[in-house]
């Protein structure tokens, strides 16, 4: 089992910026695909960006590219993701996510991943 716990997440002016984290326990996720994903209300949950357990593959949702960077460090067993020049549609909450990563391709989809966060409230006033 790996537990997931999010933090840095706040309410911040449009064109700022967060770090949020990601902690995790239980195992180490040097073998586990890492991702962030949103939820707002009313609305499904949307694939924000994601890592694979090698950190050589790295994905992003078209409107956070260039804005957004995910990043691991296996030995602190954390992953981040930085969020420069925020919108107001970046509000919502953001959780971490992780699935086995060997032998297993890196995707979007959030129905494959097995472990997450409970996530932390990003909010970006316009």
């Amino acid at each position: 089992q790996v537990q997931l716990v999010e933090s840095g997440g706040g309410l911040v002016q449009a064109g700022g910026s967060l770090r949020l984290s990601c902690a995790a326990s239980g195992r180490t996720i040097s073998s586990y695909h890492m991702g962030w994903f949103r939820q707002t209300p009313g609305k499904e949950r949307e694939f924000v960006a994601a890592i694979s357990w090698t950190g050589n593959r790295i994905y992003y949702e078209d409107s956070v590219l260039g804005r957004f960077t995910i990043s691991r460090d296996n030995a602190k067993n954390m992953v981040y993701l930085q969020m420069n020049s925020l919108k107001a549609e970046d509000t919502a909450v953001y959780y971490c996510a992780a699935y086995y990563g060997p032998r297993r391709e890196l995707v979007r989809d959030g129905k494959s991943f097995d472990y997450w966060g409970q996530g932390t409230q990003v909010t970006v006033s316009s």
